[in-house]
């Protein structure tokens, strides 16, 4: 599954400058921290025969997503709906193609089972859990330090 390049949602207009937005970002930062510490505490609680694996996927990409918004907004951009250039902003920040596609892989089928009845298997929660656990730290490294250093707004 490919995936634009950031720039051309730049030059799209989908993707707008702004100033940067300190606030907003650490307030992203602390949702994705919730609800990963949510997830947690769900996969300990909750028998895994049980388990919704479309639960997993869809909490494992909000996490993933909130911190990349999170980092845009703190380098004054503005996504607005657009999850397919929250993704591609992924390779800006210096993640690997894989990686990148991966996540935008998660997005297809996360909007999949928001929109169209898509039940994705235990397998397939495992994979994305696991990339979430080996992403999240990178991934909140670098918005932390992006937003110590950006304007208040």
């Amino acid at each position: 599954m490919n995936v634009k390049k950031f720039e051309e949602f730049l030059t799209s207009g989908t993707v707008k400058r702004q100033s940067p937005n300190k606030s907003r970002a650490l307030s992203l930062i602390e949702e994705s921290k919730k609800k990963k510490e949510f997830l947690e505490i769900t996969l300990k609680s909750i028998p895994q025969d049980k388990m919704n694996a479309n639960f997993i996927v869809e909490y494992s990409y909000d996490i993933l997503v909130e911190l990349l918004r999170a980092k845009m907004l703190a380098d004054g951009l503005n996504s607005g709906n657009s999850h397919e250039a929250e993704v591609a902003y992924m390779a800006n920040l210096g993640f690997l193609e894989p990686e990148v596609r991966y996540m935008n892989e998660i997005r297809y089928y996360r909007n999949g089972t928001k929109y169209y009845g898509t039940i994705l298997s235990r397998e397939y929660a495992q994979k994305v859990l696991t990339f979430m656990k080996e992403t999240y730290p990178k991934l909140k490294e670098i918005v932390e330090q992006s937003v110590k250093s950006a304007k208040s707004q």
